[in-house]
């Protein structure tokens, strides 16, 4: 119970801090200036909300992280290797985030970053990652016990947190296009992994991958206060790459990769609704999708905003409990 009432007390200490700290911080990002740009092409609905401050990650970035210094200071937490992998890449990728809201921001186009430039610090988070990983006595081996498959992937392992971190986190700045969508979903998602976490006790640092699950989930919900419809602050890739990329360093810790395709079901079908529709177009010259990602289609159907959202957030919660009901075999 004791793992229960620190999750608990993270919980409730991410979201007052995120609550407090967003009230103070979406005045001083509108004065920055530091404001969305909506593309031409994104649906008339979407252009009205040309001007809304984004980093907004900020408000969930950085209370998580007070919380977790908080806790560790009362003696509720240890550093072990799982927790500091979580948090290198928890902050490196959000990091990276900000580095591409900035450039965004700076050139007043939603071209930032490079492919390139992003590829480059996402393969030194690797391999810092797959380093760390390696010295606390992280196993090789990928393990799907539904599908009976025990493979040791030796230094291929490497490539293999590469591919799971930059899908991720790709996976959740695609989904971020709706009020809320995104960070609903990750709190969901973090919500299910932090579960999968208490009953993983023979991993090495179970306790404090499960808190700081539920502290995130706490500073999500402060978050959603203020990006829920109508948002009056947007995550950018400050969030939601920070996001996508932990929970996909969370999957590998816990040995629940596979776990980590059907909790992210929604974010893995965005993504996919946008790759079939390039496809498509490129080589077919036609639409698959009234108009991708996958939100932006039930848009085109006439869908409001906030049934999208609801509805992709009870898929994402129903696919969060089958996981965890069936979690012993992914």
């Amino acid at each position: 119970m004791l793992i229960l009432a620190k999750s608990i007390l993270g919980l409730m200490l991410g979201f007052f801090i995120s609550v407090f700290l967003g009230f103070f911080l979406i005045p001083v990002l509108k004065k920055l200036n530091f404001k969305q740009n909506i593309c031409e092409f994104i649906t008339k609905r979407h252009q009205k909300k040309e001007g809304t401050p984004t980093i907004g990650g900020l408000i969930f970035i950085i209370p998580t992280l007070i919380t977790m210094l908080i806790l560790y200071l009362r003696g509720s937490l240890e550093i072990t290797h799982s927790l500091i992998i979580i948090l290198f890449v928890f902050i490196s990728y959000s990091l990276l985030g900000l580095a591409d809201d900035l450039t965004k921001i700076k050139r007043h186009h939603n071209d930032g970053l490079t492919v390139i430039q992003k590829l480059i610090v996402q393969i030194i988070i690797a391999i810092v990652f797959f380093y760390i990983y390696m010295k606390g006595g992280g196993s090789t081996h990928l393990i799907i016990t539904s599908l009976n498959i025990d493979i040791d992937l030796k230094w291929l392992y490497g490539l293999f947190i590469l591919f799971l971190l930059v899908g991720s986190s790709n996976a959740v700045n695609i989904t971020d296009g709706e009020d809320g969508l995104a960070g609903g979903l990750s709190a969901i998602a973090f919500l299910s992994f932090g579960i999968i976490s208490w009953g993983s006790s023979w991993i090495e640092g179970y306790q404090e991958i499960a808190i700081f699950c539920f502290i995130l989930v706490g500073s999500l919900l402060g978050f959603l206060v203020y990006n829920t419809h109508p948002a009056k602050v947007f995550m950018g890739d400050t969030g939601s790459l920070g996001l996508g990329a932990t929970l996909a360093a969370v999957a590998i810790l816990t040995k629940h990769e596979l776990s980590l395709a059907v909790i992210g079901g929604v974010f893995i079908a965005e993504t996919l609704s946008s790759f079939i529709q390039i496809i498509a177009i490129r080589k077919f010259n036609k639409k698959v999708f009234l108009m991708a990602p996958l939100h932006h289609h039930f848009e085109k159907l006439g869908w409001s905003e906030s049934d999208i959202v609801k509805a992709f957030w009870i898929v994402g919660f129903m696919l969060g409990m089958i996981t965890i009901y069936y979690g012993v075999w992914l």
